[in-house]
């Protein structure tokens, strides 16, 4: 495995696990507050919209997804396969995200919004300025648990052929007819890399909250 050079592979598959999982999240985040927020709207056509599109996304498998994408969505624009990674997964987290925020937005007390109302705020400013806040403090621990998933479910990608770290590890195994060493080896770096953000993610939430008491 070193002495091929292949190693490089290895580090070439974790740069493309963490783009993927990054990047995915950013979409996620953007969509999972646009579809909480319909989730949570007045207007009927809204809600129904977010609800459709949480229902379908939670309730098909991300691999399967990801194969639609690429081989019946995407397929004729011939884009290139990492970016219909990124962007299946993106989608994919989108729909968990936005049960996330929702539940956080609808779990910050109600007295919060008729408070900002009687001070001559908008609902969307409330909501913006007041609520949000509160609602992303309270669902920092689940937010960082999606992003841990994320980084762990990359490992499908190799069903389109995307070189992440599972990929990389699997073409040493193919080239060395040995197992043992790089698939260890990738699954040392996933345990590393979930244990770190996990303990990151851990003083985060430790600061904000010391924030929060002074």
């Amino acid at each position: 495995m070193i002495a091929g050079g292949r190693w490089h592979l290895i580090f070439q598959g974790l740069g493309v696990t963490v783009l993927i999982a990054v990047c995915a999240l950013l979409i996620g985040t953007v969509l999972g507050c646009l579809f909480a927020l319909m989730k949570i709207s007045t207007k009927k056509i809204l809600r129904g919209i977010s609800e459709l599109y949480t229902t379908v996304i939670r309730g098909i498998p991300l691999a399967t997804q990801l194969m639609i994408f690429y081989f019946v969505v995407f397929a004729p624009l011939g884009m290139d396969r990492l970016l219909v990674a990124i962007l299946a997964y993106g989608i994919n987290s989108g729909a968990y995200c936005t049960e996330i925020l929702r539940a956080g937005i609808q779990g910050v007390d109600i007295g919060q919004m008729e408070a900002g109302r009687s001070l001559g705020l908008s609902r969307w400013q409330t909501l913006r300025k007041i609520i949000l806040p509160q609602a992303i403090k309270a669902v920092l621990p689940t937010y960082a648990s999606e992003f841990i998933v994320l980084i762990k479910e990359t490992s499908v990608a190799s069903f389109i052929a995307v070189t992440d770290l599972t990929k990389a590890g699997d073409m040493i195994r193919n080239a060395t007819y040995n197992a043992w060493i790089p698939l260890l080896t990738c699954a040392i770096i996933y345990l590393i890399l979930t244990v770190g953000l996990t303990k990151l993610f851990g003083m985060l939430e430790k600061r904000m909250a010391k924030s929060d008491r002074s």
